[in-house]
């Protein structure tokens, strides 16, 4: 379950990224969301093995999405993709 969150987080983050870059025309956007889910991405297919490093990685995005919700006051995009990784970020740590 753990592997299919982080993959569902990648692909959002990307298409946030996109979002970003075509709606705002925002380069930053696209290049750190794309960063990212490469890190990510290397984490979920096992070539980084180190257990928590998607964890900090994600709690790393948690923080610079607070403070962009913090300095915008606007819900879209930082407040949607702050909740989205609460929720990851939540569900790849609790145990069923």
């Amino acid at each position: 379950m753990q592997k299919q969150v982080l993959w569902i987080y990648i692909a959002m983050l990307l298409v946030g990224g996109l979002f970003g870059f075509f709606k705002g025309k925002s380069k930053v956007s696209l290049i750190m969301s794309a960063t990212f889910a490469a890190a990510l991405i290397l984490c979920a297919i096992g070539v980084i093995f180190q257990p928590n490093v998607a964890d900090i990685l994600m709690a790393v995005l948690l923080v610079v999405f607070a403070m962009r919700l913090a300095k915008t006051k606007k819900f879209m995009p930082a407040g949607m993709m702050l909740v989205v990784t609460v929720a990851a970020l939540a569900l790849r740590n609790v145990k069923f």
